[in-house]
């Protein structure tokens, strides 16, 4: 549409160009032909008035001729080829005067101009027979009568007055040149008005056009240069607000549609940044895990041999020190030797529970992760433990209560083998830590939950023996810590045990609590219950 009306305007921009053309053109003619007419009338003036002159010459010459003057022939034939001239050069001024101007009453000035040359020309070709046979007066001829006969000659021309007919004439013409001359300024004053006027519309049309498509052409592009600029800065969501049918809106129709299909590629581009990038978060977590776990794998390594060598250093030591001071010096008597080797053995056997506690945590540490998981009946994993607690009880002096009923419903899903150390460490603690004469029960109990949630069994260990402080109960689960009265009431131990019990109980996704008050003691073990259909999945 646009384009449209810029066509036509550029169209009718060329129709003036061309009409002012055409009127340059036809007033030049105009004007020419009237500068023409002009110079044509006033060379007719010029003419007749040359021509009265060169026919006085020769007048004055004829009359030189007859009174006997000096009078050359030579000029007699200048003056006579002049007149003709002059009357040839007057006819063909007059038939351009007729072509010039036909009009009605121009064709009376030409019959009136035509009708004097007419009469002079009869009149020069008289004078010039009349001249050729002139001759001097004879001696005592008239000279008033050949005077006359001269004027006749030279002023009369088929009974008309030649003197008044070239007067008339000569003012005619004068009259004619100053009308033609009013007519070529009237016709350059219309040329020049014409012109101003015509240069005033086009001056003003061009105004007019300039104004309007100024106005039309400032909105669209100064809002295709703010989409561009917009674009420039990678604002793709930035739309032109150009609406309608002309080039420019279909200009900005096809930048916004770029723009949305590069909006679209950006988005594009940036999901797939967005999921490498989530990608490689996750791998890099994966690997930061990985790291961690092999650094972890590596401190639990360096724990374990530090806790060996640290376990292991005391009770070598102690056998080694036993042995040197027995074999030193004498033979002693059998009952020396018999004590010492008992010390020898207790010491042994410290030794080789320190062994177990520490291949214990190392396999709690190291393969926590691969647990042999099956159904378990925590009623004959208690009863069972108890029965092997049993000998350690009655060293200690401590009796235990009553073996737990099998009731089958107390079924959990783990790794029996952990699960009877877990129990065995629990005992063994609650045996070497109970006073002599104290007693330590195990019982198991379910606990139902809401609905969604999984019942749990609870194995208690309890028993009735020095009790843990209560600012100490934070720290029982920590490796090597051992409370003031467990270390005073027994010597040995290596402060594992309670770490390794609560290390397998989280293994199983468990719980392990410590209670104690009033000197007793209670070790309680959660752990989820598994449901009627494992059970039969199980069973199966």
């Amino acid at each position: 549409m646009f384009r449209r009306r810029l066509t036509l305007v550029l169209g009718l921009f060329a129709s003036v160009v061309f009409l002012a053309a055409l009127l340059a053109a036809a007033s030049l003619v105009v004007t020419e032909r009237q500068v023409l007419r002009g110079r044509v009338a006033s060379d007719i003036a010029t003419g007749f008035i040359q021509l009265s002159a060169q026919k006085q010459r020769l007048r004055t010459w004829v009359a030189q001729m007859q009174l006997g003057g000096n009078a050359d022939d030579s000029a007699r034939t200048e003056r006579v080829v002049a007149m003709q001239g002059t009357l040839e050069r007057l006819k063909v001024l007059a038939a351009q005067a007729i072509d010039l101007d036909s009009s009605g009453q121009a064709r009376v000035e030409h019959l009136r101009r035509r009708d004097t040359l007419a009469v002079l020309e009869k009149s020069v070709a008289a004078l010039h027979r009349a001249v050729d046979d002139a001759r001097p007066l004879a001696p005592g001829s008239d000279a008033g009568q050949a005077w006359e006969a001269l004027a006749r000659l030279f002023d009369m021309a088929e009974g008309r007055d030649l003197r008044k007919l070239i007067a008339e004439n000569i003012a005619r013409e004068a009259t004619e040149v100053q009308r033609e001359r009013a007519a070529t300024d009237t016709t350059l004053a219309w040329v020049r008005w014409l012109w101003l006027g015509a240069a005033a519309l086009l001056a003003a049309s061009a105004m007019a056009a300039a104004l309007y498509f100024g106005r039309a052409l400032r909105n669209p592009l100064q809002q295709l240069s703010e989409g561009a600029r917009a674009l420039q800065s990678g604002q793709l969501g930035h739309r032109i607000p150009l609406a309608g049918q002309d080039e420019f809106a279909e200009v900005a129709h096809s930048v916004n549609a770029l723009a949305a299909e590069l909006e679209q590629h950006r988005e594009r581009e940036s999901a797939q940044r967005h999921r490498l990038e989530v990608q490689v978060a996750v791998r890099t977590r994966d690997l930061a895990d990985a790291l961690a776990s092999l650094r972890k794998a590596d401190d639990q390594r360096r724990r374990l041999f530090a806790d060996i060598s640290h376990e292991l250093r005391t009770p070598t030591t102690a056998i080694r020190g036993e042995a040197e001071i027995t074999l030193r010096g004498v033979d002693k008597p059998a009952a020396e030797y018999r004590e010492a080797l008992s010390r020898i053995d207790a010491t042994a056997r410290q030794l080789s529970a320190v062994i177990d506690d520490l291949l214990a945590m190392a396999r709690s540490d190291i393969d926590s992760l691969s647990l042999v998981r099956e159904l378990v009946d925590m009623d004959e994993l208690a009863c069972d433990t108890l029965a092997q607690a049993s000998a350690q009880a009655s060293r200690q002096g401590v009796a235990l209560g009553p073996v737990p009923a099998r009731t089958g419903s107390h079924v959990v899903a783990g790794d029996p083998l952990r699960l009877r150390q877990l129990l065995g460490v629990l005992l063994d603690n609650a045996t070497r830590y109970s006073k002599p004469g104290g007693q330590v029960q195990i019982r198991v109990t379910a606990q139902a939950h809401a609905a969604g949630e999984s019942s749990t069994v609870h194995v208690t260990v309890s028993d009735e023996g020095i009790g843990i402080p209560a600012h100490e109960l934070p720290q029982v689960f920590d490796r090597h810590f051992r409370g003031a009265l467990a270390r005073s009431h027994c010597q040995d131990g290596s402060g594992l045990g309670l770490s390794i019990a609560h290390a397998l109980a989280q293994a199983h996704g468990g719980q392990l609590q410590l209670r104690s008050g009033n000197g007793s003691t209670q070790a309680v073990l959660s752990l989820p219950l598994v449901g009627a259909n494992d059970l039969v999945d199980g069973a199966a």
